[in-house]
């Protein structure tokens, strides 16, 4: 039985290993192929214990992390990140970024992604100047050679958590797949909602 916790900045830092080798397992699967190393890894997560109001939801099975969850004001994100709003006239003071969510394949189908989104909301509902949430996610043409016959993409889940694709808010965020020598960009997009 999943339990989940809501942590944020030096209580996370004891638990930055277990969400670096995490997020390193995950990521390598489909869609983000990411062939990435644990330093790297440890220093960004480093930003969601540095950041005030920042959180990282933890999935546990008893003691053990098998999922994650993170947030953090969008005032508090890379360029890359920002830019898309800025150019399009929001206030990124008004915005909560949403990460990323990793679960272990073991722990998939119980509600994780469910209560993930529910707990990062009701983060961000409660800096009474957050009118919006958002997260991006890459773009990978269908027909790609590493795409699983049997994927399944997340694009109903999204919606029906109210999230909607913003075509005109994309980005490219830098990073080596599996395959790759060194760093390339990907297209990412956002999705948005409107929290209050």
């Amino acid at each position: 039985m999943l339990h989940f916790e809501r942590m944020s900045g030096e209580a996370l830092a004891g638990c930055l290993p277990e969400l670096a080798r995490l997020r390193l397992a995950v990521f390598r699967e489909w869609p983000y192929l990411y062939d990435g190393d644990s330093a790297y890894e440890e220093r960004y997560l480093r930003t969601y214990v540095s950041a005030p109001d920042s959180v990282v939801v933890l999935a546990r099975d008893g003691r053990a992390i098998v999922g994650a969850s993170t947030a953090i004001p969008l005032a508090d994100e890379t360029t890359e990140v920002q830019a898309p709003f800025l150019a399009a006239g929001y206030a990124v003071g008004e915005i909560f970024y949403f990460g990323e969510s990793v679960l272990l394949p073991a722990y998939r189908g119980q509600g994780a992604g469910v209560a993930f989104f529910e707990h990062r909301e009701a983060h961000a509902r409660s800096r009474g100047d957050c009118r919006h949430s958002c997260f991006c996610a890459v773009e990978r043409p269908p027909d790609h050679p590493a795409r699983p016959e049997d994927y399944v993409p997340l694009d109903p889940f999204w919606q029906r958590r109210g999230y909607r694709i913003q075509p005109r808010l994309r980005t490219h965020f830098r990073w080596r797949e599996i395959g790759e020598t060194s760093e390339s960009p990907k297209p990412m997009t956002f999705w948005m909602k409107t929290l209050r």
